[in-house]
């Protein structure tokens, strides 16, 4: 039977993370879950909801306290990791106090905080060619076809001189953005999914659903003043209104039809992470079917436009062509649901996957007509600072 303990605090649950552990936290609480109770096989794509929902079913047995975790990946063809822990515990939500205070929070250990001199980072591909590739892009933007944006992404190797210590790369990213949803999957044979992801694909909580696409984009910067006018110049640009639009209707166009009502503000706003300003639209209905679970939800969304493109085809098609890696579970969606259907399905960015000495970290940005190589490469890099920063690592060039 699954144990869940509410008293604990997300800070404990943080400490307690292990190998083999998995942690996901956002403003609602957190959780940690360990073993497997039952996990899901391989199947067709288009059974994935029905084959994960039935798994909890199977294996709750009338536990109240039994929840999926999981991670579905990017492509539709690729490997999910969905499981029924056997424990797990609750705890709060992280205070956000603590990140005001967070650069004087306690220090992650030297296997993540001081590792600089031993790392060896390897673009994937070199910034040149990625810059070069969203050229490319624009230059298919403005020919013949539908094709409206895409989002290019590209991946950093890193090495480490020892073993990564993935509890404390976690906390370390969780407490720098507490706003976000930081989480760890234990994706087995030692191999952890780990982040701290600003973006809410969809929640479901009775019949409230929540979603909060994030387009349209600008690096922080440690001046005040710089900080702020960088903020409203976002707020004001008019390439990051329509790519940011874009996300938003696909949005609402595939939670319509399943809503008795829907509300769409007309008007974005700024959120911020630690590294970046972000255009953010909260759309919130109220289900016409309250059968229709978290996840499923989630598959019915998943890829927005925001890691793919539009139209979905053509985005998807460019990006294997040009990407040299398969992005895996990045640009997926990461989350749990629990027995009635309730849970958190979040967008799996500013994550990388650990195993062993190796971590591989993502970024990507939206392209559209009027983008420029140069500026895309240079908001991947502002992107990278989440993770790079924790690591004390820098990408170079």
């Amino acid at each position: 039977m699954s144990t869940t303990i509410a008293v604990q605090t997300a800070e404990q649950l943080l400490a307690e993370h292990l190998p083999g552990r998995s942690y996901f936290g956002s403003r609602r609480g957190a959780l940690l879950a360990e073993g497997e109770r039952a996990v899901l096989g391989p199947g067709r794509p288009e059974d994935l909801v029905a084959d994960a929902e039935r798994l909890l079913a199977d294996a709750a047995d009338g536990d109240p306290a039994a929840i999926l975790l999981g991670a579905l990946p990017f492509s539709p063809g690729g490997t999910a990791r969905v499981f029924v822990p056997e424990h797990v515990r609750h705890g709060a939500a992280l205070p956000i106090p603590d990140a005001i205070a967070a650069a004087v929070a306690p220090r992650p250990t030297p296997a993540v905080d001081e590792p600089s001199r031993g790392w060896h980072v390897r673009p994937l591909p070199s910034p040149a060619t990625y810059a070069a590739a969203v050229d490319e892009a624009v230059r298919r933007l403005a020919g013949p076809g539908p094709l409206e944006k895409v989002v290019l992404a590209r991946a950093l190797e890193l090495t480490a001189p020892g073993p990564i210590d993935v509890r404390a790369l976690l906390r370390r990213l969780a407490l720098r953005d507490p706003h976000a949803y930081a989480f760890a999957l234990d994706l087995g044979a030692g191999a952890t999914l780990v982040g701290a992801s600003p973006e809410l694909l969809v929640s479901r909580h009775g019949d409230v659903v929540v979603a909060r696409p994030l387009a349209g984009s600008t690096p922080r910067r440690p001046d005040p003043g710089d900080d702020h006018a960088a903020a409203a110049a976002l707020f004001r640009s008019a390439k990051d209104r329509a790519e940011h639009a874009l996300v938003v209707d696909d949005v609402a166009a595939t939670l319509r039809p399943l809503c008795a009502d829907l509300d769409v503000p007309r008007e974005p706003s700024l959120v911020r992470t630690n590294a970046m300003w972000h255009l953010a639209t909260t759309v919130v209905g109220r289900l016409g079917d309250p059968g229709i679970t978290s996840l499923a939800l989630a598959e019915a969304m998943h890829p927005t436009p925001a890691v793919c493109g539009t139209p979905e085809p053509e985005a998807a098609a460019l990006i294997a062509e040009v990407e040299p890696f398969d992005r895996g579970p990045y640009a997926g969606t990461v989350g749990w649901q629990d027995a009635s259907g309730d849970g958190e399905w979040v967008v799996t960015i500013r994550c990388g996957v650990a195993q062993d000495d190796r971590l591989r970290v993502f970024a990507g940005a939206g392209v559209v007509a009027a983008s420029r190589g140069t500026d895309e490469l240079a908001e991947t890099q502002a992107k990278f600072r989440t993770f790079l920063s924790a690591l004390g690592v820098e990408e170079g060039r």
